[in-house]
């Protein structure tokens, strides 16, 4: 073990998300475990390169949050306010509450996003393990799906939103009983996924199971 690694951003992982964004797993390739970052680029001019959310609603961590434009051009928006943000620009977003979102300005833009919560042992966040997924989801692979997302548990036990898109695809992957004790895992840490669940198409295969949220 040398203490140190390298890589470059054409070597990380390319993850189409939503909305135009591409995510680009920096914390999970070098295997950082004192606090968060990651690089998103966008599908093109005009497209988000960062989603709309601020740091306090569910799924969130609390983070502070730096973002770096790395390369081409964006436009930030900060609870309203806009951001010419051209490549070496670096935003502070000290406060949680502050929506905030990013808009490519130029093909090619690339922003790096590094945070963490302020006096809090860092924990990877629970949305990187259904970001991983996605691909396998979406291809309907559903091992792969469920082998990313037990491993998103693995960091993050009895998190919630895992649990639940690891039932998700135990639900679509013909794993009946697994995906409902992971629902019902879920809905114990966090009642909302109750009413989710019955509107989720993923649950139709145990939607008339014995124990399935009412």
């Amino acid at each position: 073990m040398s203490g140190w690694s390298a890589t470059s951003f054409g070597e990380l992982d390319s993850i189409p998300l939503f909305e135009g964004i591409v995510w680009h797993p920096v914390r999970r390739k070098l295997g950082v475990r004192a606090f968060g970052i990651n690089a998103y680029t966008a599908g093109g001019v005009g497209h988000q390169v960062i989603e709309e959310h601020d740091e306090t609603s569910g799924g969130a961590g609390g983070h502070e949050e730096v973002y770096v434009v790395i390369a081409g051009r964006a436009t930030f928006t900060l609870d309203g306010e806009q951001l010419a943000a051209p490549a070496g620009t670096l935003v502070h977003i000290s406060d949680p509450k502050v929506k905030r979102h990013a808009i490519a300005e130029e093909d090619g833009t690339l922003v790096l996003a590094i945070g963490a919560e302020p006096g809090v042992p860092y924990e990877p966040s629970a949305w990187e393990s259904y970001f991983a997924a996605m691909p396998a989801f979406r291809e309907e692979r559903w091992d792969d799906a469920i082998e990313l997302m037990e491993d998103g548990l693995a960091e993050r036990p009895g998190h919630p939103a895992i649990l639940y898109n690891l039932a998700c695809a135990e639900s679509r992957g013909g794993r009946p009983l697994d995906a409902l004790a992971h629902l019902q895992a879920a809905v114990r840490g966090d009642a909302k996924y109750a009413e989710r669940a019955r509107e989720d198409p993923d649950f139709d295969p145990i939607r008339r199971e014995p124990g399935f949220p009412a």
